[in-house]
């Protein structure tokens, strides 16, 4: 599976959820698919319909869940375990699935990731090292020491079973609530939109959401290539990565049309307009997708059935209110 070019993205995400039923159906949770109509959620769009994934609820908070424990359930894990290195929420589900197979596991962190996110991983027995200030300098000791001690590598986006396995995620969307019109999916390396559209492909329109202070696949479309960028913003400790992932800018080429950029004040909004109006916490990284709808950057058409991807929660209580 090194060629992704060659790789028949859909086939691989119906081998994974196989794959994740058969071996890890008590590690993984069907999370909710909550539709409403687009004037609960305050937009203005006649007749559409708003679907909320909440994969939020997915275990250890994420939809990294997914592609994590398909990359183990898909490779031989030496007795020195597993390594990741990750703002957090990677980090959070490699962890998970390490301590449920019996497996050691480190988890190399950068200093932006927050205190909820470390003790999280201390608390599900993971060895945590903090590194550096951003993703890339976390990954770069990651690396480092996977050489010395041979553990099995688990890349918090670009490696296919990776992306295969958050592509089930559009997968179990389709099982529950038939095809959306469009999907709307924050970006940091790209795993995660990488197999939303390895899953819909140009049956749904896709559309990519970032930070303006993290644009990694805005800035790569620019400039007709993957490029570094700079890190920063509200929601860095989730979509840190300076470069989109080569899976992911392979598969967006050709699958996903729009990526838009959306200021962090509008990220907060929705953050917060979440908890106060549906009750749901979540890390700003899952705001974006609301943002981009309550800020305008994305206007549903009527009748439009529109599908937000509320992707994480590894978030401190207290900071959302």
């Amino acid at each position: 599976m090194n060629n992704t070019k060659t790789i028949d993205w859909r086939s691989e995400i119906d081998s994974a959820s196989q794959r994740l039923g058969e071996r890890a159906g008590h590690f993984l949770r069907e999370t909710p698919l909550w539709k409403l109509p687009a004037a609960a959620l305050g937009i203005d769009a006649p007749g559409a319909e708003i679907w909320l994934k909440l994969e939020h609820m997915q275990i250890s908070g994420s939809f990294k869940a997914r592609g994590m424990m398909n990359r183990l359930l898909a490779n031989d894990i030496p007795q020195s375990g597993v390594i990741v290195a990750s703002g957090g929420n990677a980090g959070i589900a490699t962890a998970a699935a390490a301590r449920a197979l019996g497996v050691p596991c480190q988890v190399f962190l950068p200093g932006v990731s927050p205190e909820a996110k470390r003790a999280r991983l201390r608390a599900l027995g993971a060895e945590v090292v903090v590194v550096g200030e951003l993703y890339p300098d976390a990954l770069a000791a990651c690396l480092t020491r996977q050489k010395e001690s041979g553990a099995l590598l688990t890349h918090a986006y670009d490696q296919p079973e990776v992306v295969a396995g958050a592509g089930t995620l559009g997968r179990e969307i389709e099982q529950q609530g038939g095809l959306p019109d469009s999907v709307l999916v924050s970006v940091g390396g790209g795993g995660l939109i990488g197999g939303l559209a390895g899953w819909f492909e140009k049956r749904a329109r896709v559309v990519a959401l970032e930070p303006e202070k993290a644009p990694t696949l805005f800035r790569a479309r620019e400039a007709g290539e993957p490029v570094d960028v700079g890190v920063g913003g509200i929601a860095a400790d989730s979509l840190g990565a300076r470069r989109i992932g080569s899976i992911a800018w392979e598969i967006t080429q050709r699958q996903v049309q729009d990526a838009l950029l959306l200021s962090d004040e509008s990220i907060r909004a929705a953050q917060q307009w979440l908890w106060k109006e549906l009750k749901l916490a979540v890390e700003p990284a899952a705001a974006l997708p609301l943002a981009a709808l309550q800020a305008g950057a994305y206007v549903p058409r009527a009748g439009e059935k529109v599908c937000l991807i509320v992707c994480g929660a590894n978030v401190d209580p207290a900071t959302v209110a």
